[in-house]
């Protein structure tokens, strides 16, 4: 005899496969916001006085007249309203001299920044290791005294003194070089570098994150409850324990 109500069986279990498998995605999307919430709060309680995120000090070294980061490519994709209007792309550098040397630091278009080291011997970081820390750089050669960097109009941002010096800057589309030299372009540059950038709404996105990773895990707790219940028999009571007697 064929099972009538096999199709039926059939469909209950594919629906309880389906809750399960959303409540699972769910929860899995729930851990997401969660972990995104935390890191955001955890960040934004790493802020300094000024709201700047910022790195650990670093020291890079050379015994050429120049250090200078490879190509920054920055491309703001029709967000330049937002970041004129936020605190979003300010970029700040601290720079310490490690020479003894009055330090320079300068941010220009990498271009401009090509021409003025053309045939000056200096070192550009090509790769950078934070756990530990290690620069890679690539030494390029040259015999040309450059002139004195500040003495440069190249710069859209720069600093140079004694002590640390702190540079600012607010990112604009471009391919940009960073550039830390002696004061006096001589050879042997030492410094201990930071970078930091404002990263606005972070305390935001740290409880918007935390409070929708709540409200998803009790969705995807829904979910799995509910397919997790056993199914219900869809005969009739009295079908499963043989014919009801007829009425006398």
């Amino acid at each position: 005899m064929n099972d009538t109500h096999t199709p039926t069986r059939r469909r209950h279990g594919a629906g309880r496969i389906a809750l399960l498998v959303g409540g699972v995605l769910t929860a899995l999307t729930a851990v997401g916001a969660l972990a995104l919430g935390g890191v955001a709060l955890w960040a934004d309680g790493e802020k300094d006085s000024h709201g700047y995120l910022s790195t650990d000090g670093h020291r890079f070294a050379t015994g050429t007249r120049a250090l200078a980061s490879e190509s920054l490519d920055i491309d703001l994709d029709g967000a330049e309203k937002l970041v004129d209007t936020t605190d979003l792309g300010d970029i700040r550098l601290k720079v310490s001299s490690e020479s003894g040397k009055p330090v320079f630091a300068g941010i220009a278009r990498s271009d401009d920044v090509a021409a003025y080291l053309r045939g000056v011997a200096h070192s550009e970081v090509t790769d950078l290791d934070y756990t530990p820390f290690d620069a890679t750089y690539a030494n390029r050669a040259g015999t040309r005294k450059p002139g004195a960097p500040g003495d440069q109009r190249i710069w859209v941002a720069s600093t140079q003194g004694t002590g640390e010096q702190t540079l600012d800057w607010d990112a604009k589309d471009g391919d940009w070089s960073v550039v830390v030299m002696n004061a006096d372009g001589s050879s042997g540059v030492a410094a201990d570098v930071k970078a930091g950038a404002k990263v606005p709404y972070l305390k935001e996105i740290g409880w918007g994150g935390i409070g929708g990773g709540i409200v998803l895990l009790l969705v995807a707790t829904g979910l799995i409850v509910l397919g997790g219940r056993p199914p219900r028999d869809p005969r009739p009571a009295a079908a499963a324990g043989g014919l009801a007697p007829a009425a006398g």
